[in-house]
């Protein structure tokens, strides 16, 4: 009997001002396994989980399935077990996550020979952007730029900070976070974003951390607009910095808050972090595949 066990990190996206095309994998997991069965079903071994679908509606299910059928194949059908750290809703692509295991499961029952190049263009074509999908699948810091079917990426993984996520106690939804967002921005605020993007990511490679955390914070297109639905954000960003965190950010589209720092830093920011409530908070290190 064919089975296959998959360990996908979850990642949080943006990283301030790579909104849509940069992320970094997280060592948060979802974890699954699969094997081949007389239908397809998927049994929940975390609590949490149970609202999602147990049947072929679930994400990973489909996603198999119509991987399967874009390369003229049929998916036989699997029993999946589900496993995940990752919480839903709350900006560390857990969606993309369970993006990532159909098509890995897809590719190993199918017998597709993808690489990793296909797998993210595969995501892409599902989710739009590959800033979830590509950090999921080749782990690191991902910066990639995606459109009707081109994709261009790069991988670093040479990195020498350590995160901190907060989790607060609420979803935000993905799209409520997308409607938060203008429909057009004015030349001038696009020009300015894409100079401070361009010297963050030198600033990123040449690990001037404390230049990159300032550029990083300077995000007009997203985050300004979502910072609201966060009502913890602004405090749990003003403790990290007064603690000589890099760079404090929201994960995604919210509501969880990732700051960068040193790993030398992260008890004493941890300490303040633990009086803001209804928040929990976790040290993370960047996943290396």
């Amino acid at each position: 009997m064919k089975q296959i066990d998959l360990k996908i990190p979850a990642t949080s996206a943006n990283l301030g001002l790579g909104f849509d095309s940069i992320g970094v994998a997280v060592t948060k997991f979802l974890k699954i396994r699969a094997y081949e069965n007389d239908e397809f079903k998927v049994d929940f071994l975390n609590p949490d989980l149970d609202i999602l679908p147990p049947g072929e509606d679930n994400l990973i299910i489909s996603t198999a399935k119509s991987i399967a059928r874009k390369y003229n194949k049929e998916m036989p059908p699997v029993r999946v077990e589900m496993d995940s750290e990752i919480p839903l809703a709350h900006g560390l692509g857990s969606s993309s996550s369970a993006i990532v295991a159909g098509i890995e499961i897809a590719a190993y029952f199918c017998d597709l020979n993808l690489s990793d190049h296909d797998k993210i263009m595969l995501g892409c074509d599902i989710e739009g952007h590959p800033d979830n999908i590509g950090p999921c699948i080749t782990g690191g810091v991902f910066v990639g730029y995606y459109n009707q079917g081109e994709l261009y990426y790069h991988v670093l993984d040479d990195i020498d900070f350590s995160l901190i996520v907060s989790v607060p106690n609420y979803m935000i939804n993905t799209n409520e976070a997308r409607r938060a967002l203008p429909d057009s921005y004015d030349r001038q605020t696009a020009v300015t974003q894409n100079a401070v993007n361009n010297v963050m990511l030198f600033s990123l490679f040449n690990k001037e951390y404390v230049d990159m955390g300032r550029l990083m914070m300077k995000d007009q297109f997203h985050e300004i607009y979502r910072r609201p639905l966060i009502k913890e954000f602004d405090d749990i960003k003003e403790t990290a910095l007064k603690n000589d965190a890099y760079a404090t950010v929201i994960s995604g589209a919210g509501p969880s808050v990732m700051t960068l720092c040193s790993k030398n830093d992260i008890p004493r920011i941890l300490n303040d972090l633990e009086n803001i409530e209804n928040v929990v908070h976790e040290e993370l290190e960047i996943y290396k595949k």
